[in-house]
């Protein structure tokens, strides 16, 4: 089994918008056109509608911005440049059915969430490092029984580096090819790091786990 496929389907329950298939089935087609309804209010810049959309949205997207920008303040000011993307560019925006607006807003959030971290002077160093030591990796990071929060905490506690390829190639399934021209890297950086950052949590987590069984031993 490809890692990438047993990573993202063990971090599946780490999105806090993500419902039952039968759930999402059932209400398919009343979301639908409530989105659809909300997308005509926003292209007339109706104030009530932005109230709207940051109240339904802000949290889901302040959580995927979180995974990417390790600081409290930060993600506050990402967060908000989002936005401010989203008013201006809302013309562009083209409704493809039920789920099409989250998508287009979470790529703002990520695209700047990128940026901010791509402003900071060292991360490509950082990135394209190549002798770092090599992590030994024998075993997929487990996930399982372990809190979301938690593993969170493990995600954002990745050097930057590491961080940001893990959440691409898992989160938004980017290929490493993909990953290099978004980053402006080298495509074995970009699996170099991603081997990494899965050696990283698969020793966190083993951590977490000898942790937790001493507390009742």
């Amino acid at each position: 089994m490809d890692c990438a496929l047993s990573i993202r389907g063990n971090l599946f329950l780490l999105d806090s918008f993500t419902a039952s298939h039968r759930i999402r089935r059932q209400k398919h087609y009343m979301e639908e056109s409530k989105e659809q309804i909300l997308v005509k209010h926003l292209l007339k810049k109706e104030e009530a509608a932005w109230k709207e959309l940051f109240g339904a949205y802000s949290r889901n997207l302040s959580y995927v911005c979180s995974r990417y920008v390790a600081e409290k303040e930060d993600v506050h000011d990402v967060l908000q440049n989002s936005f401010i993307k989203m008013f201006r560019s809302i013309k562009s925006f083209e409704y493809r059915g039920n789920g099409s607006l989250k998508a287009w807003m979470t790529r703002i959030t990520v695209n700047e969430a990128l940026k901010h971290i791509k402003q900071k002077g060292d991360f490509k160093a950082a990135v394209e490092v190549d002798d770092l030591p090599d992590i030994p990796n024998e075993e997929e990071p487990d996930f399982e029984e372990i809190p979301r929060d938690d593993i969170m905490m493990m995600i954002r506690a990745l050097p930057d580096g590491y961080r940001t390829v893990f959440n691409l190639y898992v989160f938004e399934e980017k290929s490493h090819k993909e990953i290099a021209v978004l980053l402006g890297i080298a495509e074995n950086s970009s699996a170099s790091q991603f081997h990494r950052a899965k050696g990283l949590l698969a020793q966190k987590i083993k951590e977490f786990k000898m942790s937790k069984k001493a507390q009742y031993e």
